[in-house]
């Protein structure tokens, strides 16, 4: 047995003395020194990895059964749920993942919100994440064609045909990317290629938004830099530990929704074959779009409302500069803390009036919620960065934690001895 060890770290050593992946991994995982005091919601950016290698891997097992032509795209996608073995497994994995990828990226999006992740020096990480969202939001609207149903083929004509909103350019967009006159056979083709490709875009992406979090470290909830190392822990065994638990349970969540519920999330025109000829009564896109989909709806026109659609998202680049506030965490910001609770129920909200009929109080509410969307970052950020006083900060990431752990004791004292 020992022999055995022995070889191993020799061949380890051999291997690592000319390819230093193994010094890479050791400094770069195991033994990196991380904030002590980290909590669950610093799983999400593991576990948006993880879902991003699931979808990796079940699209290119499904690009290998799935044919990009209209007469059969559809069959195609029928053939794998029926025929291919284990097939539908493959699918609803790949057709959830997309749902699960998006959830855990908007509380990681949130997460940076709360305890602003995006200030000073990780302005570069911050927007490197941006980037991710925006390729996430290429690919799922690419991939959300692929099976030719009626929500796909209109949700693509009437997606795509909002780029003839702008003006001189906007029409030759709209040719190019229908490869002619009209949603069809070209459109699908290349709808498919790119798919395919954005993914690996992402791991690019992904790969720099890495280097940028080791460059200065992760952030914590209570936004005070590292001082000392008593203030930071190896990563590994603490918060792989933790992350294998919040893997379990993510993948229990993940199961629950392929195996007992697998079109839950999707929507029940898309098993309808694609017709040109047949609008359905209600055209609206995947759920995840249902926010922004409501901000376009707000304004009755339709240049200004593509505009302010991109600019929900655009606005995301400018937060290091719109929040200049010396202390990151809202945890210490009661202010700030109260406009963030209403700015994430407003956007519940957006993406309920989303998956309703643009008429009525629903346009009324859309406007009125879109309004606020906007006002979170460009006046109340601001205003609030400039004007809001706090009070005394800890002193250190580890006098934070035992105070905590104090008044923890304290209060379970009183408790007992009452």
């Amino acid at each position: 047995m020992s022999e055995n060890k022995k070889e191993n770290s020799s061949l380890s050593s051999w291997i690592d003395k000319r390819l230093p992946v193994f010094t890479f991994i050791n400094h770069n995982l195991r033994d990196y020194p991380t904030p002590k005091n980290l909590n669950y919601f610093w799983n999400f950016g593991s576990l948006a990895g993880i879902t991003l290698v699931i979808m990796i891997v079940t699209g290119i097992l499904l690009a290998m059964q799935y044919t990009a032509n209209t007469d059969i795209a559809f069959d195609s996608v029928e053939r794998i749920m029926r025929d291919v073995n284990n097939g539908w497994l493959l699918r609803y994995i790949h057709m959830n993942g997309a749902s699960m990828f998006f959830i855990i990226v908007y509380i990681h999006i949130f997460r940076g919100l709360y305890y602003g992740s995006y200030k000073y020096p990780r302005e570069i990480l911050w927007m490197l994440g941006v980037v991710i969202l925006l390729l996430m939001m290429a690919s799922a609207f690419l991939g959300y064609v692929l099976p030719w149903g009626q929500m796909s083929f209109w949700g693509a004509t009437v997606i795509t045909n909002l780029f003839s909103a702008f003006p001189v350019i906007g029409d030759y967009i709209v040719t190019f990317l229908w490869g002619g006159f009209s949603v069809d056979n070209p459109t699908l083709s290349r709808f498919f290629v790119l798919h395919y490709l954005l993914p690996f875009g992402i791991v690019g992406v992904v790969a720099l938004h890495l280097v940028a979090l080791h460059q200065f470290g992760s952030n914590n909830p209570t936004g005070i830099d590292v001082k000392s190392d008593g203030d930071t822990i190896p990563f590994h065994p603490y918060y792989t530990v933790k992350d294998y638990l919040g893997l379990g349970v993510y993948l229990i969540i993940f199961a629950g929704l392929v195996f007992f519920a697998p079109n839950f999330l999707g929507h029940p025109d898309n098993y309808i074959p694609a017709n040109p000829l047949q609008t359905p009564a209600h055209i609206v896109p995947e759920w995840y779009f249902l926010p922004f989909y409501a901000i376009l709806r707000a304004v009755p026109d339709k240049l200004i409302g593509v505009l302010l659609m991109f600019a929900a998202v655009a606005v995301l680049f400018l937060l290091p500069w719109l929040d200049k506030h010396r202390v990151r965490s809202a945890q210490f910001r009661p202010y700030y803390k109260q406009f963030y609770w209403l700015f994430l129920i407003d956007c519940i909200i957006l993406g309920w009036v989303g998956a309703m009929p643009a008429e009525g109080i629903y346009v009324t509410i859309s406007r009125a919620a879109s309004i606020y969307y906007f006002s979170f970052f460009l006046l109340i950020m601001p205003i609030l960065s400039r004007f809001e006083k706090v009070g005394e900060l800890p002193s250190s990431i580890s006098s934070a934690v035992l105070s905590e752990k104090f008044d923890r004791v304290d209060r379970d004292t009183e408790s007992y001895a009452k």
